[in-house]
């Protein structure tokens, strides 16, 4: 929007011409939201605590855990509203890839509130049934590839692996039921972490860091030739939403740090997994999304093996899962297992982005 309204005037005030730089939007989308969750968030976990929308604890899980029962939750509104308002403010709307990823970021919000809305209202751990979950989440994720497949060609079937500069296969009409899959697959992936005090915000942080850098290099021309990746147009817009992301979760995580203030429920990880998933699809980096968020694929790759491990031989692998609280039940304190999968996390997030200049 101030694109919109101010960069026109740039033959007027030359100074104005540093709104068209995507670096210089997406520096500023990061501070918007960083500081709409510094300036507003007291008042919303206050708003959550006197509408005693309070996290409900599973009783099977560690005890220590149950000290935080009625600690406010759905900490997830300070995502929508931040990321919404620094997208309209600083986005180039005539994108339509920033509209459609708006759009999966706000009907995920919605399938996450529900969920939410239903464990408060019952004062349980059980939301939504898992297949109207999932089929929540399912009819995001299609309409989502199915816009993608219709519009952005015959590339975006092709599927690009780390350490190889040309496509190693093209899935064709398989490509949207793996899309959806991935999309699916990250959400959940992200709102499992959501476990411990500051831990899947701060991994979020990281995330999102290494796919601005992605974004912003797969909407140059140059940079993308010069690395061998392939050139998404308009995928530089993207940047501005990955840095507006950044901000919001460094914003929350001042009240999500241990001993947290606010829980950030499904309403905040449902939907920063799945657009985790949507842009990796645009870039063209579906295999290398999964070594970027890494510690995401070892949670919800936990959850399984301890499903079928219990279902085929009656036994547990883990302690408990997801595999965080593997950990703490083995002796790590809290505090422990979020900064070590922190710095998990950024070794995945390094590695993933040395695949650029190894293929």
């Amino acid at each position: 929007m101030i694109l919109e309204f101010l960069y026109p005037l740039v033959k007027y005030f030359t100074a104005l011409n540093v709104f068209q730089y995507i670096t210089f939007r997406g520096a500023y989308a990061a501070l918007s939201t960083l500081l709409f969750c510094f300036v507003f968030g007291p008042a919303l976990i206050e708003g959550l605590r006197k509408l005693k929308i309070g996290q409900v604890i599973r009783k099977e899980g560690p005890e220590s855990h149950l000290v935080k029962s009625g600690t406010p939750t759905m900490g997830g509104v300070f995502f929508l509203f931040s990321i919404v308002i620094a997208v309209l403010l600083w986005e180039d709307l005539h994108n339509y890839k920033v509209w459609m990823i708006l759009g999966a970021f706000i009907a995920l919000s919605f399938v996450g509130f529900l969920d939410d809305f239903l464990k408060i209202r019952r004062q349980n751990s059980e939301g939504l049934h898992p297949w109207a979950k999932l089929a929540g989440q399912a009819v995001v994720a299609l309409t989502v590839v199915l816009i993608l497949y219709f519009n952005e060609g015959e590339e975006i079937t092709v599927l690009y692996v780390p350490f190889f500069k040309n496509p190693v296969l093209d899935l064709g009409i398989l490509w949207i039921p793996f899309a959806v899959l991935l999309i699916m697959g990250e959400s959940n992936a992200v709102n499992f972490s959501d476990g411990l005090d500051g831990l899947a915000s701060g991994l979020l942080i990281l995330v999102f860091i290494a796919l601005a850098i992605l974004t912003y290099l797969s909407g140059r021309s140059d940079y993308s030739a010069y690395l061998g990746i392939p050139y998404i147009t308009g995928a530089g817009e993207l940047t501005v939403f990955c840095l507006a992301c950044v901000g919001a979760c460094v914003g929350f995580l001042w009240f999500n740090s241990h001993p947290a203030e606010v829980f950030m429920g499904d309403v905040g990880s449902l939907p920063m997994g799945g657009i985790i998933a949507v842009i990796s699809l645009i870039v063209k980096k579906e295999i290398l999304v999964l070594i970027i968020g890494g510690v995401f694929v070892l949670e919800i790759a936990s959850v399984v093996i301890q499903v079928v491990s219990f279902k085929l031989r009656g036994k547990r692998v883990f302690l408990m899962t997801p595999i965080h609280h593997h950990f703490e039940l083995s002796g790590w304190k809290e505090t422990q297992v979020v900064n070590r999968f922190w710095i998990l996390g950024g070794l995945f997030a390094i590695i993933a982005l040395s695949t650029l200049k190894i293929q």
